[in-house]
């Protein structure tokens, strides 16, 4: 915990506030020693007053009153701040109006997941949330099973994700804000907004604004949640590298940055060490065990095939910045085998079918840093299918990978140790999840 209270004291001195210190009554975070503590300041007030209500009208049956605000299953900065900020903004722009909107930000994460991404719990800690966790709705609170839930809803809101997830496809969908590619879904959503940017956060921030500044009188924008919209735009963008950052990431960062406690201070500097600080968090995983490794950044659904006998599979894509080796490593006894154990009893518990771990490292190969990706993929006999589907999916999946023309995989240096329907390649594409996805995607779509 001392490691996280220097973080936090990293990240202050990094941007324009400094622990310990006040700046345009600019409140220092709470420090947590091992027990609860309530959050200061309004936008953690909103955000628990929030979670109260929706689990008093849950109980008094008016879900229908409600519209719940998520992001994609893998809960990363971004997912999570576009959530909150648009379930803030929807809340109070209607708020004087004579149709007020009731909506809350659904984490698509377990509360115990939380903490396996440091660079959350670094922005919550700095945004002045209660300790714990506790001012947030995750997906493990909810009362009720998302399929039913979801028919009594007003409706959701996706952010940071084209497409709800299955459990959540009965539900109306109001509005829809994303940075990757538009799957269809929702085509009557307003605003519906698809635009390549580097953080998510960015569109959902610009939107905002745009509606506020049109209102006869602004509501009021805590800082406390600018100052986390800079930090989701900032670790996605590399602090608004001109490589990494577009127009639109970079115009409404200035304009977040007027409205927040850091206006006076130069746009490249805060958002620099706004990067340093949380990047430096997000690496600070050597403590993490392989199970925590597989489900920190894990992202799944069920997936339709053309196979009459097995309608539907689980597919599950899980993403580790640790490569295989380091990953044995990790284990209880340090072998192959315990990798593959751990594994599977992950993804049995999860239910998963089908699971592709995503990895990627880092190497140095004549005095320069050198990327790796591997794909470790394993077909599972015991949820929805039987052996020989199992073998046929796994040829499919491994076809697919091995053929297409964007990735060239070299089999990695055991796979003679690898049991029937696993398999582990490397290569140095910069093919990642959103590359790899969609090409094991329609490979189990078109499985017979």
């Amino acid at each position: 915990m001392r490691s996280l209270c220097i973080l936090s004291s990293t990240l202050l001195a990094a941007a324009p506030v400094v622990a310990g210190s006040r700046h345009n009554n600019h409140q220092v975070p709470v420090r947590i020693h091992g027990t609860i503590e309530k959050g200061i300041g309004h936008f953690s007030e909103w955000s628990r007053a929030t979670k109260r209500e929706f689990l008093i009208d849950w109980q008094a049956g008016k879900e229908s009153e409600w519209t719940l605000v998520q992001g994609n299953e893998g809960g990363d900065l971004d997912s999570m701040t576009a959530a909150l900020t648009w379930a803030y903004h929807l809340e109070h722009s209607t708020q004087n109006t004579s149709d007020p909107i009731k909506a809350i930000a659904l984490l698509q994460t377990p509360t115990d997941a939380l903490d396996l991404r440091p660079e959350n719990q670094l922005a919550l800690k700095n945004s002045l949330m209660t300790s714990g966790h506790e001012d947030l709705l995750t997906l493990d609170e909810l009362p009720e099973d998302p399929e039913t839930l979801s028919l009594k809803l007003r409706g959701i809101v996706l952010v940071d994700h084209a497409e709800p997830l299955r459990k959540w496809s009965k539900a109306k969908i109001l509005s829809i804000f994303d940075h990757h590619v538009d799957r269809g879904a929702g085509p009557d959503a307003e605003p519906r907004v698809f635009e390549t940017t580097a953080s998510c956060t960015t569109l959902v921030a610009r939107q905002m604004l745009d509606e506020l500044e049109k209102l006869e009188e602004e509501y009021h924008m805590p800082h406390e949640l600018l100052e986390l919209i800079l930090g989701a735009i900032a670790i996605d963008s590399s602090g608004l590298d001109e490589d990494s950052a577009s127009e639109a990431d970079l115009e409404t960062s200035k304009r977040v940055l007027k409205r927040s406690n850091w206006a006076k201070n130069d746009l490249y500097k805060v958002m620099e060490g706004l990067n340093d600080a949380l990047s430096k968090a997000k690496k600070d995983l050597d403590h993490l065990g392989l199970r925590d490794l597989l489900r920190r950044d894990y992202k799944g659904d069920l997936v339709d095939t053309v196979s009459p006998s097995t309608p539907t599979v689980s597919l599950g894509f899980a993403s580790i910045s640790y490569s295989m080796d380091a990953q044995i490593d990790k284990t209880e006894f340090q072998e192959l085998f315990d990798w593959f154990a751990i594994h599977a009893a992950w993804t049995a518990g999860a239910g998963v079918d089908v699971s592709v771990t995503l990895n990627n490292y880092k190497t140095r190969e004549n005095g320069k840093k050198k990327k790796i990706r591997e794909i470790a993929l394993v077909v599972r006999d015991d949820v929805r299918i039987d052996q020989d589907q199992a073998d046929s999916l796994f040829k499919v999946i491994y076809d697919a990978l091995t053929t297409n023309s964007s990735i060239s995989l070299t089999p990695w240096h055991r796979v003679s140790e690898l049991a029937p329907r696993q398999m582990v390649w490397t290569h140095e594409s910069d093919a990642g999840r959103k590359v790899i996805r969609p090409i094991v995607e329609d490979a189990v779509m078109a499985w017979t």
